[in-house]
């Protein structure tokens, strides 16, 4: 009895130490004048609505804390999937004529079903777009090789990295969108599924040439998916305005 009053007493002489202790952190804030002016959670109106998700804010803190620290590059930092994935593409033999493409197009701000369970992020990519002399009657005419025409957009090659798709079976796919202002233009657009934003690129407006022989690709392998393709040549007669 002694012993269970001794520990009573213990445990009272705590709950009065944290007590004081909290009073002192109190006294010490209201002195210090600090904001938001502290109140009780019991004077809080139960009707009130809280007008910041505390999940949100936690997100939100998180992605300032990324881009505080240098880390935040197209919503997270690069994996070692990514880095794989770019070194692939590397791999890949550069054709003469060849240079990088990696201007992005602004989407409008779009929202996900599934943006409460996987946080949304733009894929990684590495593309390349190729150019050269087009050689047809008109140029042939005005132009020589020492003295040639402006060089123009002949093709394009797309590769997008996606080695976190949740749903493995999910294959990527592209969108054009041909209604852009001008008639040279249009929007190709990429999509997969959790975790990844769409993703979209402005291209020459063109006809596209699908023969394998002239280097068309469009294949999903090893997490990257891969657009390759050129634009048709027509002779001087043929081309279209």
């Amino acid at each position: 009895a002694a012993a269970a009053a001794a520990a009573a007493g213990e445990d009272a002489e705590e709950e009065i130490n944290e007590e004081d202790l909290l009073a002192q952190c109190h006294e010490a804030y209201e002195a210090g004048k600090y904001s938001p002016t502290l109140i009780d959670l019991q004077d809080i109106d139960e009707n009130i609505t809280l007008l910041i998700d505390p999940e949100e804010d936690d997100y939100q803190y998180e992605i300032s804390k990324q881009q505080h620290l240098g880390q935040h590059e197209a919503g997270v930092p690069a994996t070692d999937l990514d880095r794989q994935c770019l070194v692939e593409a590397q791999r890949s033999e550069v054709e003469e004529g060849e240079t990088s493409f990696n201007v992005q197009v602004q989407l409008d701000p779009k929202t996900y079903l599934w943006q409460d369970k996987y946080r949304p992020r733009k894929p990684r990519f590495f593309n390349r777009v190729h150019t050269g002399y087009e050689w047809n009657k008109y140029n042939q005419t005005h132009y020589d090789t020492d003295n040639p025409p402006p060089k123009i957009v002949q093709g394009y090659k797309f590769n997008i990295f996606y080695p976190d798709l949740i749903d493995k079976k999910e294959t990527p796919r592209f969108f054009l969108d041909k209604h852009v202002k001008g008639s040279d233009f249009e929007i190709l657009r990429f999509h997969a599924g959790p975790p990844y934003e769409d993703i979209a690129f402005k291209i020459v407006k063109r006809d596209w040439d699908y023969s394998h022989q002239h280097g068309f690709r469009c294949q999903y392998n090893q997490g990257i998916f891969q657009l390759w393709f050129r634009f048709k040549r027509y002779r001087r007669s043929e081309e279209r305005f």
